[in-house]
């Protein structure tokens, strides 16, 4: 089970950047893949090798009704001929989601649970009886992030160029902890968090890492997010529209929009040394505007 890995690497060239004496490059990892894209392959790459090697032919997971992750697990399933089923967060399922209908359309299986139920998604006794019932599945966490995911993750660390700054959207924690993993000691990485109150993620990173428990070299920011997870202003959604004509790089307000739009405000601030290298990390999630689009958000 095998997707190319390598995504360029492009330039931005803007006077902000030139007034601040910065350079910045976009890891396009939303092109891994047209339909996989972004962290969310690098997740699923070692996860579907272990559940070959354990000889699962199903994959369960879980999410919410307009889950990057859910739609990239059930394409995988196509793509590579195993099973899906998702846990959905409901309890009903609307069947116009386009985001629900992709991953049917992929053959997932769809359980909506009430949200009570959900909640027990990493309570170990739900996960016994969710192994009984499925025996054949191989079970994936919540936006795919366990100790598999982060060895995907510190592969992208090893593609980056040097950099003095490595700044990637933070969700589950998952990607930041790869790149701790992956990278030197001597390149600052910068979390931004895309939830409110995402304090608690940095336990959750360190436990992903052992790095993390022992370097310094790390952070999340916790004030870019825009409002909530899910959540934007019209000023950030502005700025997403004009980034992506102005470079052609098409950005999401829910994660890498939020990203770059923090980045720009950090620039502003002056918060990187004059000289200084940056690499943002794109991680995709380009399906959820067409949730956002539905919803009449956008």
């Amino acid at each position: 089970m095998n997707i190319s890995c390598e995504s360029p690497i492009q330039p931005i060239f803007h006077p902000l950047l030139e007034a601040h004496n910065l350079q910045l490059f976009i890891k396009r990892d939303d092109l891994i893949h047209p339909e996989i894209s972004g962290n969310k392959w690098r997740k699923l790459k070692f996860n579907l090798q272990i559940m070959q090697q354990q000889g699962k032919s199903e994959l369960l997971t879980f999410g919410g009704a307009f889950s990057n992750h859910i739609h990239a697990s059930a394409i995988a399933g196509k793509l590579f001929g195993f099973k899906t089923h998702g846990i959905i967060r409901g309890p009903l399922l609307d069947e116009a989601n386009p985001t629900l209908n992709d991953a049917k359309r992929f053959g997932m299986t769809l359980h909506p649970v009430n949200r009570l139920t959900y909640r027990q998604r990493h309570d170990p006794h739900y996960l016994d009886e969710l192994k009984k019932q499925f025996p054949n599945a191989y079970i994936l966490p919540e936006g795919g992030t366990n100790l598999a995911a982060i060895k995907g993750c510190m592969e992208l660390a090893q593609s980056l160029p040097a950099s003095d700054y490595i700044i990637c959207p933070t969700g589950s924690g998952g990607t930041l902890a790869g790149l701790i993993e992956g990278t030197s000691s001597q390149t600052t990485l910068l979390g931004i968090a895309v939830l409110k109150h995402a304090g608690y993620l940095i336990e959750e990173i360190k436990q992903l890492s052992n790095k993390a428990k022992e370097q310094h070299n790390w952070q999340l920011l916790c004030d870019y997010h825009d409002g909530g997870y899910g959540k934007f202003s019209d000023e950030l959604w502005r700025f997403c529209q004009t980034f992506t004509q102005q470079y052609d790089i098409p950005l999401e307000p829910i994660y890498s929009g939020k990203m770059m739009y923090a980045i720009w405000q950090l620039i502003e601030q002056g918060y990187f040394a004059s000289g200084s290298v940056i690499t943002a990390i794109h991680t995709g999630g380009l399906q959820g505007l067409n949730g956002l689009k539905y919803r009449g958000l956008i």
